[in-house]
C-alpha cells in the first residue's frame, strides 16, 4: 500500500505560479512512474503530467506543455508539479497518482492508476 498526500494548492491570479507537492509513504516510489491529474467541476478527471521512475522521462498534456514541469526527488519520496503562467482554465482539484506495478512506463489514463491522494484545490482568478 502507498499513501499519497498533495499540498501546495491555493488561490492565485492569472499569470501566477504554484508548486504542488505529492508526498508518498508506505513504500518507496523510486520504482514507479507517477502522474498528476486534475478534475474541474462537472468535468472528468484528466491527465496533466507524468514522470518515469528515474525522472528521466516526462510527458504532458498539450494544455499545460511549456507551462508546467513535473519532477521528483526519490530520496524524499516526493513528486512535484511546478505550474507557471497559470490560466483560469487551470482551476481544478489536482491529484497525484501511483500504479500498483513497478518499472512501468508513464500512464495517461486515470483508470490505470491504483493509488490516489485526496487532492489539492488550485483556483486561478482572472
Amino acid at each position: 500500500q502507498v499513501q499519497l498526500v498533495e499540498s501546495g494548492g491555493g488561490l492565485v491570479q492569472a499569470g501566477g505560479s504554484l508548486r504542488l507537492h505529492c508526498a508518498a509513504s508506505g513504500r518507496p516510489i523510486s520504482s514507479y512512474a507517477m502522474g498528476w491529474f486534475r478534475q474541474a467541476p462537472g468535468k472528468e478527471r484528466e491527465f496533466v503530467a507524468g514522470i518515469s521512475y528515474t525522472g528521466g522521462t516526462t510527458h504532458y498534456a498539450d494544455s499545460v506543455k511549456d507551462r508546467f514541469t513535473v519532477s521528483r526527488d526519490n530520496a524524499k519520496n516526493t513528486m512535484y508539479l511546478q505550474m507557471n503562467s497559470l490560466k483560469p482554465e487551470d482551476t481544478a482539484i489536482y491529484y497525484c497518482a501511483a500504479p500498483f506495478a513497478p518499472w512501468g512506463h508513464i500512464l495517461v489514463v486515470a483508470q490505470e492508476y491504483d493509488y490516489w491522494g485526496q487532492g489539492t484545490q488550485v483556483t486561478v482568478s482572472s
